[in-house]
């Protein structure tokens, strides 16, 4: 996806907002715009949202020489979304079409995201989930939700690439990865993560702490831009990417990079701002589930 004028303003919220998270002064955090300001003339259009957001966190980290501004949102979404584990799984077993509700859960943790909704009140948030009505998705005939292709999607992957996007939304990916591999414990599941902090997206530390690697292997992108940029990724992590039989594309960034790709992807996501809702061509909070192929 190209980067749109709308997403001007946003870059600098972003810089602003981690900045304030690494406890930078007025005036540092004045310097940090100033940087970014500076940058944007030169950034192309046609590059995608995540690079430019990889660029503006790297700005902040050398001003304030932290390394990590959201380790603690991390470790609080990775905390509340496991102690809601045990419920998630109670969902599934209750349900009568386990693969479907799993990808409705994968799907509703992807609210877990402090880069979009900058807030706090992730517990606030789970709760939702937990509490929401289920949304009436008609399966059979809907252009973003394409539920009977990813079923036979899944049917005929033999290795599956899961792209993972941010911390504590890890433990609603364990859900539906686990109900993949019970469905057939022989399919290959490989679950990437940044290979440096980019906002709160996984890392590999996270992936492990929520207990994928019971279930899927762990691997870096080799990246910290808080997507998947192809051309910032590493070689072995194109490897794998090129030879996957299904790719699951997870969230917003992962959208905003690779929606130009080619190769077998479904994305999985929350419509979280206009301008991504736009691109799709859908409103703002819709649940998306859909094939790179039918959107092409």
């Amino acid at each position: 996806m190209k980067t749109y004028l709308d997403c001007i303003p946003c870059f600098f919220r972003q810089a602003l907002e981690a900045a304030r998270m690494a406890g930078a002064s007025e005036e540092t955090q004045k310097e940090i715009l100033d940087k970014v300001a500076g940058i944007l003339p030169d950034f192309p259009l046609t590059s995608p949202p995540p690079e430019m957001a990889r660029i503006i966190h790297g700005v902040v980290k050398k001003y304030t020489r932290v390394d990590d501004p959201y380790t603690e949102v991390k470790k609080k979404s990775n905390n509340l979304a496991l102690s809601i584990y045990d419920k998630l799984k109670g969902k599934l077993q209750n349900s009568h079409q386990r693969l479907l509700t799993s990808i409705e859960l994968a799907i509703s943790g992807n609210i877990l995201d402090y880069g979009v909704k900058n807030s706090l009140n992730v517990d606030k948030e789970l709760e939702k989930i937990l509490v929401e009505e289920k949304r009436v998705i008609d399966t059979e005939n809907n252009a973003l939700f394409n539920y009977p292709q990813f079923q036979k999607a899944i049917d005929n992957a033999r290795t599956i690439l899961y792209l993972a996007d941010n911390a504590g939304e890890t433990v609603f990916d364990r859900i539906l990865i686990e109900e993949i591999k019970n469905m057939d414990n022989n399919k290959n599941i490989i679950y990437a993560v940044k290979e440096k902090p980019a906002i709160n997206d996984a890392l590999i530390e996270d992936a492990y702490f929520c207990g994928i690697d019971k279930s899927a292997k762990i691997i870096s992108s080799g990246s910290d831009a808080p997507g998947t940029v192809l051309s910032r990724c590493s070689k072995e992590f194109l490897k794998t990417f090129n030879k996957a039989d299904l790719i699951i594309s997870k969230g917003q960034g992962n959208y905003e990079s690779i929606s130009s790709a080619t190769g077998p992807i479904f994305f999985l996501l929350v419509a979280k701002c206009p301008v991504i809702a736009r691109d799709i061509g859908c409103r703002v909070g819709d649940i998306i589930l859909l094939s790179h192929k039918l959107r092409a």
